[in-house]
């Protein structure tokens, strides 16, 4: 187990090191504690997650101090009884307990009516200072639902989709304005509103975002938020010109062997999520048993990323034994060049040039522009598989494209970078592959990692409809969404709940695998609902 006062002062340094680089005033900084449970609450935090207190790890790290957390830290500290019962009566003594299902009132509407409600009911207010893990944010904003009590980067795109069908467009603007002041004030939007989140971030879907706002305000949104999307962009590149070939890494930077740079997944912080603390230290143990040269500070780094990416599990992290079987604790993530990512980048770059030649600024949307083009090439090149005829990621560490076929592979379609004969065969793959009754599965391996069959995701229907459109498949789009409505259709129908992720494959199951319960609510499964039925 990695120590309280060590691994606080590993995220003392990072977190200094973060607010150095914001724009967050000294005032500011006075009036914020930044830190995370670790830290905050020290043996307490270690004694609740390793003797299992919660059934969820993720339940302690977001409640609520009752009072000064030195007070309660002091108190605990004195308890000499620190048996299971005491240190839960203990918790619940000193602290808010969060619940871990969205109240809401089940009814007869129908599933538009009843996602229109649950907007009220996944929204929350501007945050309030208060002590704990959650970093307040000054406008309100949806959270995802169930164990999700707090904002989500990727989720929340794609409950813009839904938002912006439904009229909602100034909750719309309140969410982009909450991740721009989170880049101000930490040079990156992190993987949620957590203080435990801050060593990492999320797919990067802000440019997508105000794509959304400047549909529905004009243009001159992009304008508005130039300096946070150029921000958001040094964060990913962020140790690109400290690459040479003895040190082709850093962070989420890449070189590659000709000298070229694309982007990986990352974590900066090399010890257990403390949202997940027991299974990371498991995973870990685990893997360092069946690998002695790793060490799990390595593991911890690869569990990490792989939350960033979003897709946290899936095989595209891991490698199959003789068998063919994955296991979790063969996870490899920042040794993979993932085709998501550096899609998204692309399109960043490319609203970036944009939103240059809007401002009059010709000179610098040229050089975003080469960027962009640079990057198209290299994704080409080392992304698209010409034997699989599929776009996939690369492991620069073993020179070779990963053996997992997924739903990343459509992003170059989404972001229209393939050519017309690579997206008729990828769109062969999808038709002949992943199209299961109720849509499209994320991978083609039953794992029992959620990010892998037999599970079908909201946000990878709605890349997988559109970029199939942008190369006018129209027929196999279609097909996708109908079966995808009508499986949320189904599952409503039976139990008036909207689903983070559902089974795709058998329609009489439920979707499963990973960390933790499928939850309900759900963000983004609202809004790609919302965006997709209303077509109809």
């Amino acid at each position: 187990m990695i120590k309280a006062k060590t691994f606080g002062l590993v995220y003392s340094v990072i977190f200094s090191f973060l607010l150095s680089c914001s724009s967050v005033s000294t005032e500011q900084r006075a009036n914020v504690t930044i830190l995370p449970p670790e830290e905050l609450y020290g043996e307490l935090f270690y004694d609740v997650q390793t003797k299992e207190i919660f059934p969820d790890s993720k339940t302690f790290v977001d409640a609520i101090p009752k009072k000064n957390v030195k007070e309660i830290r002091r108190e605990y500290k004195a308890l000499e009884d620190k048996s299971m019962a005491s240190i839960s009566a203990f918790v619940e003594d000193n602290f808010e307990i969060p619940g871990g299902e969205t109240s809401y009132e089940a009814d007869s509407s129908s599933i538009n009516q009843h996602i229109k409600k649950l907007w009220q009911v996944l929204k929350r207010p501007a945050d309030e200072q208060h002590s704990g893990t959650l970093i307040p944010l000054p406008n309100p904003y949806i959270v995802p639902g169930g164990r999700f009590r707090e904002i989500y980067y990727w989720d929340s795109y794609f409950t813009m989709l839904g938002l912006q069908e439904d009229g909602e467009t100034e909750t719309i603007r309140n969410m982009v304005d909450n991740f721009a002041y989170l880049i101000n004030n930490y040079g990156f939007i992190p993987n949620g509103n957590r203080t435990y989140y801050l060593g990492r971030s999320q797919p990067p879907f802000f440019a997508m975002m105000v794509q959304v706002l400047a549909e529905e305000e004009g243009d001159e949104v992009y304008v508005e938020y130039l300096e946070e999307m150029q921000k958001e962009y040094e964060f990913w590149m962020a140790g690109a010109e400290k690459l040479n070939s003895g040190k082709p890494s850093h962070r989420r930077v890449v070189q590659l062997a000709e000298g070229e740079i694309l982007n990986r997944y990352w974590d900066d912080n090399p010890g257990p999520r403390p949202e997940s603390y027991r299974e990371d230290i498991k995973t870990a143990e685990d893997a360092v048993t069946a690998s002695p040269n790793l060490t799990k500070e390595e593991v911890y780094i690869h569990l990490r990323a792989g939350a960033e990416s979003g897709w946290d599990y899936s095989s595209r992290w891991l490698d199959a034994d003789a068998s063919g079987e994955f296991d979790l604790s063969t996870i490899h993530t920042t040794n993979i060049i993932p085709v998501d990512l550096n899609s998204l980048l692309y399109n960043l770059e490319g609203t970036i040039a944009k939103t240059h030649d809007l401002a009059g600024n010709s000179s610098e949307a040229e050089k975003f522009s080469a960027k962009q083009q640079k990057r198209k090439n290299l994704i080409l090149k080392y992304c698209w598989n010409r034997e699989t005829k599929f776009f996939m990621d690369y492991n620069f560490r073993r020179n070779k494209y990963t053996e997992i076929l997924s739903l990343a592979g459509v992003y170059p379609l989404f972001f229209e970078i393939a050519d017309g004969q690579q997206a008729s065969q990828v769109a062969e793959k999808i038709e002949n592959k992943f199209l299961k009754p109720g849509g499209v599965v994320t991978t083609l391996n039953p794992t029992g990692e959620q990010w892998d069959a037999p599970n079908g995701w909201a946000p990878l229907q709605w890349v997988t409809i559109t970029g199939l459109r942008n190369y006018g498949k129209e027929l196999l789009a279609d097909e996708i969404k109908m079966r995808w409505l009508q499986v949320n259709q189904d599952v409503y129908d039976r139990t008036y709940k909207m689903l983070e992720k559902y089974n795709v494959e058998d329609l009489t199951k439920e979707s499963g695998g990973g960390e933790y319960p499928t939850q309900d609510g759900f963000g983004w499964t609202n809004g790609v609902f919302q965006k997709l039925s209303a077509e109809e």
